[in-house]
Formats: structure tokens, C-alpha cells, sequence
């Protein structure tokens, strides 16, 4: 396999490939309709050309007040509507569109077709009044989760209890970003070992692995994704903790 270092452009249009794939990529596009315009270009008269895509899930950020999965660089979120529109338009027949990663990802499968082609909606696409609705009141119902939150944290707070982060990416500066009363956390813990020994940006919060916690023993530990609670649980179990936990 041949990796190339740099960004997709007309350049290697001449790059031919039986089957493309981007995944967590397209939301981080500023002119995502030139980008699928591009892709189609480059695939050129190889009608039928199979391309996978996955992207987080507006619908569901919108719906839970996922304010931890909004930040600067993600400059497009997309429902399944919006993906399938952009993908039709630029000449797709869009196949499949699904969730996946307990509903925080959506992908969407799709081929190459001819000018002429045109295609139903699937039904997945029909979301137009269901985001409408959720757009509308959205400030209200993230002003109660916050509201949630920072009740909860200062609570633990004043029990002067060692809490930290796991999970330290993007969910976690967003957290702390938007509680202040989340400032409290001491470490942030991720099993990368390339962010230990680091800091998140904003807040400095020091990056620690796992083993760090053996000898600091938090009371608390706020997951930042609960679809591993599980894992972490059972981490911890191997070290001999059984803190308290509260995931995101």
C-alpha cells in the first residue's frame, strides 16, 4: 500500500481505484459539494464504482445536545438527507445509509452512475421537519443539560473528590470548554500513548495513561463516550479501582 501525505485534489485524478473510501474526513471540508464534484470527475465514465463514506451523525447530536461532538473543526455536519442530497447531485446513486458506532457515525454507501440516471430518496432521507423541529429547540434544551452538568460537577466538587477525564480528545476539551465548572478535573486519561505526557489545548489538562491511575486512585471517572463504559470499567478492574462512574 502506497500512502501520499498530502490533500486530495485534481492532481491525482489520474489515480485510479476500484473502490474509495473517506471516513471522519468530509466534515472537516469547506466546499464539500466541489470535493464530491472532484471524486465523480476522477472516477469519470467507470460508472459503477462503489464509494464508502462515514461522517458523525447531525440528527443525533442535534437531538441529544451532544454539545461535546460541536467544535471549529468540524466546519459541516450532515443528517442522512443532507449526505445523499450532496451525493445525488454530484452524480451517485445512493445505495445505503445506515448508523453505526451506537448511532454517533452515519455512512453512507453509494456508486457511480450516469448523468442520466435518477434515483428515489431512500426513506432515511425524509428528515427536513424532524430537523426543523430539533434546530428550533435546541438553545432551550442545551441550556437544561448544561444547567445538568454543572449542578453535577459542583456537587462533586464540594465532596473535594479526585475526579478525572477518560478520554482525552476532542469530547473532552469540548467539555471542558463549555463547563467551567468541569476546571475541577484534575488529569485527563487515554490509552494513546502519544498524547501522554501532553496537554489539551484551553485548559492544559495533563495527559496520563491508564497505569497513572494505580496510584492516584480517583473517586470519579467521567467517560467521555459512553459506548466504552464496558472496556474502561474493566480496565480499571485490572488495576484494582472500582471508582464511581459518569459517563458523558
Amino acid at each position: 500500500m502506497r500512502f501520499i501525505a498530502d490533500f486530495y485534489s485534481k492532481k491525482y485524478a489520474d489515480h485510479r481505484a476500484d473502490f474509495l473510501v473517506c471516513k471522519m474526513t468530509l466534515e472537516h471540508i469547506h466546499n464539500t459539494g466541489e470535493f464530491i464534484a472532484a471524486l465523480r470527475r476522477a472516477i469519470g465514465e467507470r460508472v459503477g464504482t462503489p464509494v464508502f463514506f462515514q461522517v458523525p451523525e447531525a440528527t443525533r447530536i442535534l437531538r441529544d445536545c451532544a454539545f461535546e461532538d460541536i467544535y471549529y473543526e468540524h466546519c459541516s455536519y450532515f443528517s442522512p438527507g443532507s449526505l445523499a442530497r450532496l451525493f445525488r447531485a454530484n452524480g451517485f446513486e445512493v445505495l445505503n445509509l445506515s448508523t453505526e458506532y451506537d448511532g454517533q457515525y452515519l455512512t453512507l454507501e453509494a456508486r457511480a452512475t450516469s448523468a442520466s440516471a435518477s434515483h428515489k430518496p431512500l426513506p432515511q432521507e425524509m428528515d427536513i421537519e424532524l430537523l426543523a423541529g430539533l434546530v428550533r429547540n435546541f438553545p432551550q434544551r442545551l441550556a437544561v443539560k448544561r444547567k445538568e452538568w454543572a449542578a453535577r460537577l459542583r456537587d462533586i466538587a464540594g465532596k473535594d473528590r479526585k475526579a478525572v477525564i477518560w478520554g482525552a480528545a476532542s469530547k473532552a476539551v469540548a467539555l471542558l470548554a463549555t463547563l467551567p465548572e468541569a476546571q475541577f478535573l484534575r488529569y485527563g486519561v487515554d490509552i494513546n500513548p502519544h498524547k501522554q505526557g501532553h496537554f489539551l489545548p484551553g485548559t492544559g489538562l495533563p495527559v496520563v495513561g491508564p497505569g497513572f491511575l494505580a496510584e492516584y486512585r480517583p473517586d470519579l471517572v467521567v467517560i467521555m463516550n459512553p459506548i466504552y463504559r464496558e472496556e474502561i470499567q474493566q480496565d480499571l478492574g485490572r488495576l484494582g479501582l472500582t471508582p464511581e462512574i459518569v459517563t458523558l
